[in-house]
């Protein structure tokens, strides 16, 4: 896994452009069985997949967080949401709440979510691959390529049992 991990934003940067396109074409002419092929692929791949021995999702990127994340983690950690916001979020660019840094403050030595019961929305629909209408989240798919190994799989394997 490490090595894979290692060369996974060159990988995923070799593959970029041809991504890409093959999204686009997606979006244009989407398959009738598109969300049942995705949803196959994706169990298939995290009956492989153990985040455990990666968290690099954790360890590179940030989640969102919502009024919802806020209210039921501040409530974990018997603080007010103003507490919590303070402690460890910031409003990025795009006004949204994000973490303050990365790693995630959350993610223990051993990969462990801290929070994992509680943990945001964001966190617990990593990496969307297996999200209805799969084809409106094409961007977000792009930006987990690099991130996360079994995206890269999955979208890898698509472009096998799909091709566009």
């Amino acid at each position: 896994m490490d090595a894979f991990l290692k060369n996974l934003p060159k990988l995923a940067k070799d593959k970029h452009n041809e991504n890409k396109k093959y999204f686009d074409k997606l979006k244009k002419k989407t398959p009738k069985n598109l969300d049942y092929v995705m949803q196959e692929l994706h169990d298939s791949e995290f009956k492989k997949t153990d985040c455990l021995t990666c968290a690099n999702c954790c360890k590179t990127t940030g989640p969102l967080f919502t009024t919802a994340d806020i209210e039921r983690i501040s409530k974990h950690f018997r603080q007010k949401p103003q507490q919590f916001i303070d402690q460890h979020l910031r409003i990025d660019e795009d006004n949204d709440y994000v973490l303050k840094s990365v790693p995630c403050t959350f993610l223990d030595a051993e990969n462990y979510c801290m929070i994992y019961d509680v943990r945001p929305k964001a966190c617990r629909e990593f990496p969307h691959t297996d999200r209805k209408k799969f084809q409106q989240i094409s961007a977000i798919t792009l930006k987990n390529i690099p991130i996360c190994p079994a995206t890269y799989r999955i979208v890898e394997e698509m472009k096998k049992r799909m091709p566009l």
